[in-house]
């Protein structure tokens, strides 16, 4: 496990980011774009834990839908606090609903207990340009984690 990609306890992905310079406006407060890019590594990194530990998970779902990727079909997003430069948050990543060719998350954008920024997140899953059934390998690891709490509650 790599530190960068965050952690998966109790069926909740952390990120933790800390925020720059370059993630900022004129103010010092983080720009309304950054937190896309904050949540984007998040996914990211959730999905590359699910299949680090489990390698057998991509190369079965490689197998069923060759050149597969996740792209983002819907977000709605609430801002609810601003963040400063320097001020580390996290980023939570839980799955809420996963169905045929998509799964929909929650990201949340945390400082301490203070929600800065909270996401529904739908995104597809598509092979050779087109929504496709997630394959099964995917879907039972993301639904474990939506459905039991994502088991032992050790870092994945």
């Amino acid at each position: 496990m790599n530190p960068l990609d965050g952690t998966i306890r109790d069926g909740r992905h952390t990120q933790p980011v800390r925020v720059y310079y370059e993630d900022t406006d004129f103010s010092g407060i983080v720009y309304h774009a950054s937190y896309l890019r904050f949540m984007e590594r998040g996914r990211t990194n959730y999905l590359r834990l699910i299949g680090a530990d489990h390698r057998a998970l991509f190369e079965a779902a490689e197998k069923e839908a060759p050149g597969f990727a996740f792209v983002v079909r819907h977000m709605d997003i609430a801002f609810r606090k601003p963040a400063h430069m320097d001020d580390v948050l996290d980023i939570i990543t839980t799955p809420e609903e996963v169905k045929g060719a998509s799964v929909t998350l929650n990201q949340k954008v945390m400082r301490g207990e203070d929600v800065i920024v909270e996401a529904h997140v739908q995104v597809a899953f598509v092979s050779g340009g087109r929504a496709r059934p997630i394959p099964k390998p995917l879907r039972i690891a993301m639904k474990a984690d939506q459905e039991t709490g994502g088991g032992s509650g050790a870092p994945v």
